[in-house]
């Protein structure tokens, strides 16, 4: 029997409101709206960024970092000292593809007194002149560049297992967050050469490029870094 026509009105009403409620509470979860960043998939640096181009980060910078810096055996400072002032580089391999090493790892990002810097590659934290509490360890990174800053009052160089403690990340001879040999290959370099034994021991002297390989090798293993921007 054919409905009403005032029936098929209220029908098709309802219809429509249904439909731009829908679509209102999809656009509403992506944060959307024309020109918004697109948000990327957990683990990317977009997350830890802003930057959209979403490059691989298995590993993103744990939240609690100064107590992670405390369980590295390090000392949360108000603010960098300069009298030990040194730069090593980082970069880890999967599979032949590089990864990001985040911003901020030994930083409080929440701390008032830290402050935010939009740069190419993403967000870059640092420019502290000093907080009313210790927000940095004199062991850290400012940005996604893969350097690594020790910036301390004391000479003894840091290691590159205090660096891991700091990331929360796994580092051993045979493991490296949840890869391990033999299921896959884990490779360690140092300026260019392999090394042997626990990599926690690496100090993180100046100038030094660490390469870290899981799986697959890249075309080619760096034997330097450029050191200019830090």
């Amino acid at each position: 029997m054919p409905k009403p026509p005032f029936l098929r009105l209220a029908i098709g009403l309802v219809a429509v409101v249904l439909a731009v409620a829908g679509a209102i509470a999809i656009s509403g979860r992506g944060g959307g709206g024309p020109g918004s960043s697109p948000a990327g998939p957990a683990g990317t640096l977009s997350d830890a960024t802003g930057d959209s181009s979403a490059l691989p980060m298995p590993w993103p910078a744990p939240p609690d970092a100064l107590q992670r810096t405390v369980a590295a055996g390090l000392l949360p400072e108000t603010h960098e000292f300069l009298e030990n002032h040194v730069h090593a580089h980082l970069d880890v391999f999967i599979d032949g593809s590089p990864i990001v090493v985040p911003a901020a790892i030994g930083i409080n990002i929440d701390d008032p007194g830290v402050r935010r810097f939009d740069e190419p590659g993403g967000i870059a934290y640092g420019g502290i002149q000093g907080c009313g509490t210790p927000c940095i360890s004199p062991l850290h990174t400012h940005d996604v560049s893969g350097i690594i800053h020790t910036e301390s009052a004391t000479p003894e160089p840091n290691t590159l297992g205090q660096f891991f403690t700091e990331w929360g990340v796994m580092l051993s001879a045979t493991c490296v967050g949840e890869y391990c040999s033999p299921a896959t290959t884990i490779a360690v370099y140092v300026d260019g050469e392999p090394v042997t034994g626990d990599p926690n021991a690496i100090l993180l002297t100046d100038q030094r490029e660490i390469a870290i390989v899981i799986g697959t090798p890249p075309a080619q293993i760096p034997k330097s870094a450029d050191f200019s921007g830090a």
